[in-house]
């Protein structure tokens, strides 16, 4: 049983809302950063990154108290509107190419603890701390976990009816995105949808396993405060067959003292490899790899005589030893970053970075061609099944196996603690 309950939000004000939301705050270089900064006093950028010209010469501490004015200063001049009654919102992000649709709610700690949200990623306890003092010492978040439900026909029909009333907010953003934003907070709405959710055992966390960690770690070092806020934080739920899930390619900076020939040689004891040449080639299904070496595309397909997979389906065989063996990101990496390129640590090596699947190929291309890189490895996406089985089976995936959309506008809805 999943419980959902309403808050009261902090929101922007209507006429403001598309100066004031952003993209999350690691997504902006810093000249990007800069010109925003300068551009537009009330870009939720100002709070989340205050004094920055000069934000790497204070102290943490400093910092996140200047976070903490900065938002009361938002307040304070009407920029952002504290709602007086508990509700939930429904919220929807168009793309080019895909709409998504998800509630916004708070989700419970118990249920975290107790596995009924399921994690399918590890956490950095650095980051979990670091996360868990921004909360506590700035009093609000505004980035929700995102969490996956399985589809559900009532709660679909429930929001095609609800996309047809006037929404809160409508409004379109510098990256050609359309945000629809529409608030539930009548009594039997609320109920509702809380009855709805709890006929649904277990929810998945797609995105935000240090958020969540950091709510935990939070609530757990302040339960004798009594505070009923601390005991959920912020997610936006969306159903599984809506989130979309890219790949993380890999570019490594060395070939770990290989010479080309070596190296094509260990990668064929695994692999079958076909020169692509010149050819954009990506994988075309699980199992595929794709790679660029010396102005070169290869295709590789994994030897299907493993003990992974069996010849003729691609199925998991039962001498497969886990379901993470069977992960693309987890055979590249026992096959070719560790014992071929010497990679140990994927999250921590600084000969390997990481490319989100939505960038074109070309990307991986021309950071290879420009010499700072010497190999390039493209993957194929996980699909929901994947990460909900490694879930259920507490299994970790492999660091930056996934990209997952949709990605929440930063300072469109605060929930204060």
């Amino acid at each position: 049983m999943s419980k959902i309950i309403p808050f009261k939000a902090v929101r922007p004000a209507p006429d403001k809302v598309a100066l004031v939301t952003c993209r999350n705050y690691d997504d902006y270089s810093p000249a990007e950063l800069a010109s925003w900064l300068d551009f537009n006093p009330y870009s939720f950028l100002h709070v989340i990154n205050p004094a920055y010209i000069h934000s790497q010469k204070i102290t943490l501490d400093k910092r996140f108290k200047g976070v903490a004015l900065k938002y009361q200063d938002f307040k304070n001049e009407g920029i952002f509107l504290e709602d007086e009654k508990p509700a939930f919102f429904l919220y929807q992000i168009q793309t080019k190419s895909k709409s998504f649709t998800g509630i916004v709610a708070g989700t419970s700690i118990d249920d975290y603890k107790n596995n009924v949200i399921k994690k399918h990623e590890d956490t950095l306890q650095y980051r979990v701390e670091l996360f868990k003092d921004y909360l506590n010492q700035t009093g609000f978040n505004t980035e929700p976990v995102l969490i996956t439900y399985p589809d559900n026909l009532d709660i679909n029909n429930w929001i095609s009816k609800k996309q047809k009333e006037q929404p809160l907010y409508y409004f379109s953003t510098t990256n050609k995105e359309k945000h629809t934003l529409w608030k539930v907070d009548s009594d039997s709405e609320i109920q509702w949808l809380q009855k709805q959710f709890e006929t649904i055992p277990e929810l998945y966390i797609a995105d935000g396993h240090h958020r969540s960690a950091s709510a935990e770690l939070l609530h757990n070092q302040n339960e004798t405060l009594e505070n009923e806020k601390l005991n959920y934080f912020m997610s936006f739920l969306i159903a599984e067959s809506n989130v979309k899930i890219y790949e993380f390619n890999r570019i490594v900076r060395d070939l770990n003292g290989n010479s080309k020939e070596d190296f094509l040689a260990k990668i064929s004891e695994h692999f079958i490899l076909i020169q692509k040449e010149q050819e954009l080639w990506k994988p075309q299904g699980k199992f595929e790899f794709g790679m660029y070496l010396e102005g070169n595309f290869y295709a590789l397909f994994y030897k299907q005589n493993s003990s992974f997979v069996t010849s003729s389906s691609k199925e998991v065989t039962s001498k497969a030893s886990s379901i993470l063996e069977n992960l693309d990101a987890q055979i590249l990496y026992d096959t070719v970053l560790q014992p071929i390129l010497g990679i140990e640590d994927l999250r921590n090596d600084e000969r390997i970075e990481y490319i989100p699947g939505k960038q074109s190929i070309l990307t991986l291309k021309e950071l290879v061609d420009e010499g700072e890189f010497e190999v390039g490895f493209m993957l194929y996406p996980s699909d929901i099944s994947e990460i909900k089985a490694l879930a259920d089976n507490n299994l970790i995936m492999p660091p930056k196996s996934t990209y997952i959309e949709p990605k929440f506008r930063s300072g469109l809805i605060v929930y204060e603690l």
